[in-house]
């Protein structure tokens, strides 16, 4: 909050994060990750394999899941992250949304009670929440998704034209129409319909990546989200221990593992 007090302009500046790492994604990256997998596919070509960007970009994901406060001002930094879940929704930017979330549901930041007791944001986060929750194949997601989409569509002005995906899930349905369906029929025709839903999603794809950023670049900021150190997991659950003391036998048994590997 020192390197930026305005949850809209770090809203923004994720966003513009965001498009610029999309925009290094190819097409073949999806075809070549899963390519791997796939026991049909020469080893010539899994050996050329080059699916960097896209690897960058679920790793910028995870970053941004951990990119919380070392600080004792838990109460202002939830509130604070939350503000900024919310302008992500309200950009069209639902990868970073998501990572926030994550984030916040992370055992070592859901357990620090007294915390939350205290965070005026609630109900603002579980609306959130339940925008992206995953239940029925994160049905209410997909037709946010939709809404967004019917919304840039139409749009005139460029920061309404902005959709960024839940990245994980883009692949994931990528992913499973590729394998889960058959290239051919029982009668042997090629199924066209399998490559029709490919074609659309990939489409559909290169179009989000495409999106022009109506936002001007705060270098300071986004220098700050690319480089700042995180906590890792193990390192995040020992600060949040010492911050709110275990309160039951099983967090007192893995409080005292954790400082004793430390």
């Amino acid at each position: 909050m020192e390197v930026c007090s305005s949850a809209s302009l770090l809203g923004q500046q994720l966003t513009l994060v965001e498009l610029e790492r999309l925009s290094f994604i190819g097409p073949e990256e999806f075809v070549q990750a899963f390519a791997k997998d796939s026991p049909h596919i020469d080893s010539s070509f899994k050996d050329m394999k080059k699916t960097k960007n896209l690897e960058s970009y679920v790793h910028w994901f995870n970053r941004l899941s951990f990119l919380h406060s070392k600080k004792k001002q838990r109460v202002k930094t939830i509130e604070f992250w939350i503000e900024t879940a919310r302008e992500c929704f309200n950009v069209g930017n639902f990868n970073s949304l998501m990572a926030i979330i994550a984030g916040l549901n992370m055992s070592p930041i859901s357990r620090l009670k007294k915390t939350w007791h205290k965070v005026q944001q609630s109900a603002k986060f579980t609306i959130l929440e339940q925008y992206m929750d995953p239940s029925s194949n994160f049905s209410s997601y997909r037709s946010t998704l939709k809404a967004a989409l019917w919304r840039s569509a139409g749009a005139t002005d460029q920061r309404q034209r902005v959709v960024i995906p839940f990245f994980s899930l883009l692949v994931k349905d990528i992913y499973f129409l590729n394998e889960g369906c058959r290239n051919r029929l029982d009668n042997g025709h090629i199924n066209f319909e399998k490559f029709w839903q490919l074609a659309k999603q990939v489409t559909e794809f290169i179009t989000w990546k495409q999106a022009a950023c109506p936002y001007e670049k705060n270098a300071n900021l986004v220098l700050f989200l690319l480089t700042t150190p995180v906590l890792n997991e193990k390192a995040l659950t020992l600060l949040s221990f010492e911050r709110e003391p275990p309160d039951n036998s099983v967090e007192k048994e893995h409080y005292k593992t954790l400082k004793t590997a430390s």
